[in-house]
């Protein structure tokens, strides 16, 4: 198995492939994840993700991936040969979305929000002071360590990489900073405007010591085995 990563218009994950698979099953198997036609897909290997240099033009579907020296940490890159058919990467395109904009003034005067409910309630920052015992981290919880972190949904594995761990200016106590390997996350290293880790944006969260479990969590593999009744 090989450990890439899968780039799309709409899509960005570390992935798991065999290097025996055809350009053909590839793109059959990359179909669900990319959202682009097994047909329109053009595939391109790039060198890293820190060098995006085209090493291959993966366009011949009877030819194995291993054809083209596919090896850890490449970049399969897939675009869409007709993106006005399928829509590839118009969901993620909101520069022509009108936005609804609001001064902060004219927030804090409304009282449907957010922040009116918890002034009312006192909740948060508007609450009496707490003082709350610190949550413990574990001496496993480093920089660099893989991690999962717990999740409501039992189904869901919120795996990634330990980036930061330690007191911050949005809260009290120690925290751990996370990234994500999929987009599951609320930020991007940075809370209010300070920098503690970097990663893309909606792969960072911050979570406390209890919350999370280090050990042996790869990225979720791309399940492209092959079927029984493929060929």
């Amino acid at each position: 198995m090989v450990n890439v990563w899968v780039k799309s218009p709409d899509t960005h994950s570390e992935r798991r492939i065999e290097p025996h698979l055809t350009v053909e099953q590839l793109k059959n198997k990359l179909e669900p994840i990319t959202g682009i036609p097994a047909g329109n897909q053009i595939i391109t290997l790039l060198d890293s993700e820190q060098d995006p240099r085209v090493v291959a033009t993966l366009d011949d579907d009877t030819k194995m991936l291993g054809f083209y020296g596919l090896h850890d940490w490449q970049v399969i890159k897939v675009d869409d040969s007709n993106p006005s058919a399928t829509f590839t990467g118009q969901l993620t395109d909101f520069t022509n979305v009108e936005k609804f904009e609001i001064t902060e003034e004219e927030y804090a005067q409304r009282r449907d929000t957010v922040l009116a409910f918890k002034q009312r309630n006192k909740m948060g920052r508007f609450g009496e002071a707490e003082a709350k015992p610190d949550t413990p981290v574990s001496t496993e919880v480093v920089v660099g360590a893989r991690c999962e972190v717990d999740s409501t949904d039992a189904d869901l594995r919120k795996r990634g990489t330990v980036r930061f761990v330690g007191p911050t200016k949005f809260a009290a106590g120690v925290w751990v900073g996370i990234e994500y390997d999929e987009p599951l996350g609320k930020n991007d290293g940075s809370v209010n405007g300070e920098r503690y880790f970097s990663c893309r944006n909606k792969y960072g969260v911050f979570v406390r010591g209890d919350k999370v479990q280090v050990g042996d969590f790869p990225a979720e593999e791309l399940d492209l085995e092959l079927d029984e009744e493929e060929m």
